[in-house]
């Protein structure tokens, strides 16, 4: 996807607004877009109303975040698009993903738990770019 047209200030307010922000700035979301192997931004008019991206090697590991909808648009199919979007993106390759609140869903897309996920922070959350 082209994110050379997002409005990033827009995204960061409605991330806000939706109880969905992490604390990133919107020069932050734009990095973080850009240098992601797969986007997808779904907008309603001109209204951004879910994101979904991968960070991937390209080869045989991706992992999927960002994944958001719009609080008034959930559960009317655009969470599934968009991720069918990305995944289709992303063939042959182990895909892994977190989450505490949407597991029935990944289940649907064909996700399965595993055993063990561990992260670390390197330095300070969010260090200025």
């Amino acid at each position: 996807m082209d994110c050379d047209h997002v409005d990033w200030a827009a995204m960061k307010t409605l991330l806000t607004e939706d109880d969905f922000d992490n604390g990133r700035t919107p020069e932050q979301l734009r990095a973080s877009f850009a240098a992601s192997a797969v986007t997808c931004i779904a907008y309603d008019g001109g209204q951004i109303i879910g994101t979904v991206r991968a960070l991937s090697d390209g080869v045989c590991n991706a992992y999927i975040v960002d994944v958001w909808t719009l609080s008034a648009y959930r559960r009317r199919g655009v969470a599934t698009a968009m991720m069918e979007h990305v995944l289709a993106r992303l063939t042959g390759q182990h895909i892994y993903l977190f989450t505490d609140t949407a597991v029935e869903f990944y289940r649907q897309l064909g996700f399965h738990e595993q055993e063990v996920g561990m992260g670390k922070v390197v330095g300070q959350w969010l260090q200025p770019s």
